[in-house]
Formats: structure tokens, C-alpha cells, sequence
């Protein structure tokens, strides 16, 4: 709400609680509870495979939950978080790893410690936008009964298959949606910074002197407590940027709000939004000043050239916006369609839900990160979960504001019977199948990955003549989940030959096959005998963990031939003949 909407106090009489607000008020505590218990269920089988056969074929199950780790993984276990040359992604995104790092620390490196990181990193998200929701939607009377968008919202985001599947992995897109979520919390109860010993700036003189007669200490404190969303919002932007760069997509999300929390005016939201802004963008630079750029320079640069084949312009501007918007169906077929649905509804019917500034912030959201799928090009899966995430929250609100439209008490109780009925079968016809679909994964839980890795770890322990360390594209997930350590055979400030022959792996594990250029890279050095593989997940082109001992060729000695002896030149006298050895010599 605006800092300087004014609150006339009046006399009035309190308004009996009707039954119906009573029920709302239970209902909103039954969806919580159901969502309560659908959280809890993400704990189970936290090591399982990503689910087989479902609709979202990603790439990040093999790599990310490794990769984007690394750092907390290398630290923890061989005391150093930089390989020299190999793939270092930490030097542009430390957050992720950092946290990781805390976690290893108490609990020790592992796949279930990991990811279940990640669920804590979730049920701040589920938090954050229960807090954002109830902030930004209030019962028009105590008869009408509370609003239900909240509790909506929470059931369908732990409901969500799509979610369930990729909030449970390591990877760096539930830390950004939590962030996020944090930094329109935060800009929605930024307060105008003020010095703590300051006259008191009311004109009435009762407020002057409660002021002048305040102790400083309780002056400080409540200066204190109107600054710390400021600080946290400062706090969010470098800590969103340095997680998952793709949050500059998000930040007109969070600066619309600040615009809103200083009544859509431009100056007092530059007096809100400047300082945050300014404190979060130096604590960026002097990151990247003190730290990346005299030592890890090359690494941080390397993560944003190895992104860079993909793009806009390789396909057809129309194919490229067609398939960003039709790849949307990842996140539920009825949900995705409902909030097109509700969008037109808002736009040609309801308008009057744009006056709530969480519902703009939401749509900007939602829109700044399909421009960013859509300029990235690369559409898989997992990067849909930073949309599906708002997108669920506005479709909760929109539901909940067709379910109880302004001055409910003027329709008919049959009208407001059908507006409720119809409400329900929307949430109903979006969760329950999600929720059955979700038991199913927990329902036929795989380990083919993780028994893959166990039987590597094996393999390579009971070796004793060849070196520990692993080369693959999938040897940050093997670390993670055996401890062994690893080089990528993919990615590299250094190619993969001047790699092999600096850090001398002892097995190279491929999926499938070998490729070419793996090949060209390792065979001078190295002979492959193949010597396991273990079926582990469902893609045709990965599903084949093929394992590889390297045996050092032997060198070949070079042979030294005797020198043979060059005759001089014939040299003779101005007309003398050469004589007849001469001549054969």
C-alpha cells in the first residue's frame, strides 16, 4: 500500500462474523494443511532418480545438481573449490555453492544434504508468497470472510508435479525464485530512510513531543527496524545476480512494487528504490573488482562464452515466440491455460485487480523471463519453473477474486453459491490431477543413477594402479554422490587435451559412446579398454553409463641413426682434370 495513504479513523460498530466467513476461514486452514502434508512428501526418496517417463526430458539431471555445486563439493573434500582450467562456474555464481558449503560443513558432502537444501530454499518461497498474497488481498468486510488466494496459491505450488520434480534438485532456479519472491517482500515495506536523532518531521504537536520525549535508544531501534527492508532488498540484488545472472530479467518485478509503496510517484520511488539499488550494485562491483577480476577473470568470463550457442537469431523470430509460449504446457496443461484465461478475464472484465500492485509485479515477472527464454533460445525445462512459480500466484489471486467479487453482499446468495462452485472445480480440476501424478513419481521411485555411481565408486576403489580421478561430463553429479573426484571432459578455461595432460584421470565414464573429439583428446595420451556400464535413466542418447580405465601408452624410444658422413665438394684447379678415384668418389 502507498506510504502516504491517509487512514481516517470513525466510529463504527464490529460486524457480526457471518457462517460463510467462518467456513472461508476453515477452508483456508484445510489448504494449508493439504499443502502441509504434499510438502512433507517432497522428503521422500530425496536420492531417487529424476522421474522416468515423464514430460520434461532435461539435461540438468545429469550435470547442474554437480556443476553449479562444485565449489562446496572441491572445498569440502580436497580443500580447493578451483580446478585450474577446468569448469569453475562458482567465480560468477558463488551464492549457491556458499550456502552448500555451510550445509557440507555440519552434514558432509551428499546428494540427500544437497537437495534437501534445496526443499528448505522452497519453503521459503512457499513463505514469501504467503506473506506477499495476504499482504496484498484483504476481505472487503468481516461478513465476505478472508481471502483464500494465499492458501490456494501454497496447495497448488506443493501440488505441482513440474515443481516437485525440479525444486527437489540442486540446481540454481529454486535459490533465484526464492530471492525474488524475498525482494518484492522486502520492496513492499521499504520505508523513507531517515537519521535516527532527527525532529520528528509531523506538524502535529502531540506527535513533536512524544517524539522529543522518546529515549534515543527507542528512537534508534525503530529507525533500525524501518531500515532492515532496505538493507535486505540492498542484500537481494547482488545475492540474485550473483546466483543466477537471468535476475536482471526479474528486477522490474521488484521495482514496480517499490513504485507502489511510494504511491506510483517517481520521486519519493527514487528516494525508496536509489539506495538499495545503489548499496546492492556496489556490493556487486566489489565482488567482481576485488575478487573475480584480478584471480578468476578467465572463469567468470568462460561461463557466459560457453552459453553462447545459443540464441534468437539462429531460427525464425515466430518459431522462436511460438515454442517459448507453447513450452509453457511443461507446467500443467490446466494451469497454464487457466492463467491466459484469467488474463483476458483481468484485462476485459475484472480491471479492477490491476489496482493491486502484486498482480502488475507479478505479470512483469512472469513477461521479463519469457524475454529471456525467448532471446536464450534454449528452452528446456527447468528454466520454466521461474515462471510457473508467479504464474501460479496470480492465477490463486484471480480465482480468489472471481470467487468474491467487490460488494459481494449485493448478489444473490445462489450467484454468489455458483461464483464459489466454479472457484472450486478451477483449483480442484488443477491440483487433484497434479497431486495424483505426483504420487505416482513417489509411487515408483528409481535409483539407477545413484547405484550406477555406488558401483563406480567401487570399481575405481578396488583399483589400486590407477589413479582415483574421473573424467566426464556427469563427473560433478559422481563427486557429489561418491566423493571421487573429477574433471569435466565438456567445458574448460583449458581444452580437454591440455587438461588430460595436466590432471592424468584414470577412468573416463561416457554416456552411450565416445565422441570424436573425446577421443582425440585422450587416445595420444591413453588407451581406453572398456571395462563396465550401467543403464541409469530413460533418454535414448543417455542411458548407458559406459565406464572407461585409462592406461597410460607406453612412450615409444626413439632410435638413433649414425650420422652419415657428407663428402666435401670436389674442388680443382682452373683446367686440371679430376683423376679417375675422384671421379667415382
Amino acid at each position: 500500500m502507498p506510504l502516504d495513504s491517509k487512514q481516517v479513523t470513525v466510529p463504527a460498530t464490529r460486524e457480526p462474523v457471518s457462517i460463510s466467513a467462518e467456513l472461508t476461514r476453515w477452508l483456508g486452514w484445510l489448504l494449508l494443511a493439504a499443502a502441509a502434508i504434499f510438502f512433507a512428501l517432497h522428503f521422500l526418496h530425496l536420492t531417487a532418480d529424476f522421474p522416468n517417463n515423464s514430460p520434461w526430458e532435461d539435461w540438468s539431471k545429469y550435470t547442474d545438481e554437480g556443476w553449479y555445486g562444485d565449489a562446496a563439493i572441491r572445498h569440502t573434500l580436497f580443500g580447493t573449490w578451483n580446478f585450474s582450467g577446468d569448469f569453475n562456474p562458482a567465480a560468477a555464481l558463488p551464492v549457491w555453492p556458499f550456502l552448500e558449503l555451510i550445509l557440507f560443513k555440519f552434514t558432509g558432502v551428499s546428494l540427500a544434504a544437497a537437495r534437501a537444501l534445496t526443499l528448505a530454499v522452497f519453503a521459503v518461497t512457499l513463505i514469501a508468497f504467503y506473506r506477499l498474497i495476504t499482504r496484498h488481498t484483504h476481505p472487503s468486510s468481516r461478513r465476505s470472510g478472508q481471502s483464500l488466494a494465499a492458501p490456494i496459491c501454497v496447495l497448488l505450488l506443493c501440488t505441482s508435479p513440474f515443481l516437485f520434480v525440479f525444486e527437489r534438485m540442486a540446481i540454481l532456479e529454486p535459490l533465484l525464485i526464492a530471492l525474488t519472491a524475498l525482494g518484492l517482500l522486502a520492496a513492499s515495506h521499504l520505508h523513507p530512510l531517515h537519521w535516527p536523532f532527527a525532529k520528528s518531521s509531523s506538524s502535529r504537536p502531540e506527535a513533536q513531543r512524544a517524539a522529543a520525549e522518546r529515549p534515543l535508544y527507542l528512537s534508534f531501534l525503530s529507525q533500525a527496524k524501518l531500515f532492515l527492508p532496505t538493507l535486505a532488498l540492498a542484500l537481494i540484488i547482488p545475492a540474485a545476480i550473483l546466483t543466477k545472472t537471468t535476475a536482471i530479467c526479474l528486477f522490474p518485478a521488484i521495482f514496480y512494487l517499490v513504485w507502489a509503496r511510494a504511491g506510483y510517484r517517481l520521486l519519493p520511488a527514487l528516494k525508496l528504490g536509489l539506495p538499495p539499488l545503489a548499496v546492492g550494485l556496489a556490493l556487486w562491483a566489489a565482488y567482481y573488482g576485488f575478487i573475480v577480476r584480478p584471480h578468476y577473470l578467465a572463469d567468470y568470463q568462460y561461463l557466459f562464452s560457453a552459453n553462447a550457442y545459443t540464441g534468437f537469431e539462429l531460427d525464425p523470430l515466430a518459431d522462436v515466440v511460438l515454442n517459448t509460449l507453447s513450452d509453457g504446457l511443461w507446467m500443467g496443461a490446466v494451469l497454464y491455460i487457466s492463467f491466459f484465461a484469467t488474463v483476458l478475464l483481468t484485462l476485459f472484465w475484472r480491471p479492477r485487480l490491476l489496482s493491486n500492485p502484486l498482480v502488475p509485479a507479478l505479470w512483469l515477472w512472469i513477461g521479463g523471463y519469457f524475454v529471456f527464454l525467448a532471446y536464450h533460445n534454449n528452452l528446456q525445462p527447468r528454466y520454466y519453473i521461474v515462471v510457473a512459480v508467479p504464474i501460479t500466484a496470480f492465477v490463486a489471486i484471480a480465482i480468489d477474486a472471481f470467487r468474491r467479487p467487490p460488494h459481494a453482499e449485493t448478489y444473490s446468495i445462489s450467484a454468489r453459491v455458483l461464483s464459489g462452485l466454479i472457484a472450486a472445480a478451477v483449483v480442484l480440476a488443477i491440483a487433484i490431477p497434479d497431486a495424483v501424478r505426483q504420487i505416482e513419481f513417489l509411487r515408483r521411485p528409481t535409483y539407477g543413477f545413484e547405484a550406477a555411481a555406488q558401483s563406480i565408486k567401487r570399481l575405481v576403489l578396488a583399483d589400486k594402479t590407477h589413479p582415483h580421478l574421473i573424467l566426464s561430463i556427469s563427473g560433478s553429479d559422481l563427486t557429489l554422490m561418491t566423493g571421487l573426484p573429477s574433471i569435466c571432459d565438456d567445458f574448460g578455461t583449458d581444452d580437454l587435451d591440455v587438461r588430460v595432460k595436466k590432471y592424468r584421470p584414470g577412468w573416463y565414464i561416457a554416456w552411450n559412446d565416445v565422441e570424436d573429439d573425446k577421443a582425440d583428446a585422450i587416445t595420444p595420451l591413453y588407451t581406453m579398454h572398456r571395462v563396465a556400464a550401467y543403464p541409469a535413466m530413460d533418454d535414448p542418447e543417455r542411458n548407458l553409463l559406459i565406464v572407461y580405465r585409462l592406461d597410460p601408452k607406453v612412450p615409444t624410444p626413439e632410435v638413433h641413426r649414425e650420422r652419415r658422413r657428407t663428402p666435401k665438394p670436389l674442388i680443382t684447379k682452373e683446367g686440371q682434370q679430376p683423376s679417375v678415384p675422384q671421379l667415382q668418389h
